[in-house]
């Protein structure tokens, strides 16, 4: 969609009551792809202290980081039948397989984010395991509370090391 498209659309809602300022934050300058103008917030200003947030809030949040990262990275890969893309997705999405991914990245790890990692793991959640054993499951959440905690703290970057660290292990694990 053209940004000048965009841009009548946002304009659209700003006129809605309660939406007035939608304008002036959300223009696509001109020539340039949504992707282009989105920044991730360096650090989350309604959050005073991660601390206090929930470890299974903080897996909700990693949960929905990681999948939108898998679901880039495949796309970016060429990937675009739709089927296809959510089995693929699917598979780094299980946990065993994030649980993997974990044990990959484990020693890299500082104790900040082994720390909020452990915290997502002991959590008490009232799921169960969908696939694998209740240990891939604690393990997957703690990976993804670990993730929610490094987005909240505006450590994409760091995000974004860590995951790929752990997808080029998986990839080299099933070479082998």
């Amino acid at each position: 969609m053209e940004a000048d498209k965009i841009n009548d659309i946002i304009e659209q809602v700003s006129k809605i009551p309660g939406n007035e300022q939608i304008a002036d934050s959300c223009q696509v300058p001109e020539n340039k792809r949504i992707a282009d103008s989105y920044q991730v917030p360096e650090k989350n200003k309604h959050i005073t202290d991660i601390r206090q947030v929930p470890a299974l809030t903080l897996a909700y949040l990693g949960d929905a980081i990681y999948e939108l990262i898998i679901r880039t990275g495949l796309v970016e890969q060429g990937m675009s039948h739709v089927d296809s893309l959510n089995k693929k997705a699917s598979g780094y999405a299980k946990a065993p397989t994030q649980a993997r991914l974990f044990r990959i990245i484990e020693e890299k790890l500082n104790e900040d984010e082994l720390s909020y990692y452990k915290r997502g793991r002991n959590a008490k959640s009232g799921s169960v395991a969908k696939s694998g054993t209740v240990n891939d499951y604690r393990m997957a959440t703690g990976f993804e509370a670990m993730l929610g905690y490094l987005y909240l703290s505006g450590k994409i970057d760091r995000i974004m090391e860590l995951v790929d660290i752990g997808i080029n292990g998986l990839e080299t694990e099933n070479v082998k």
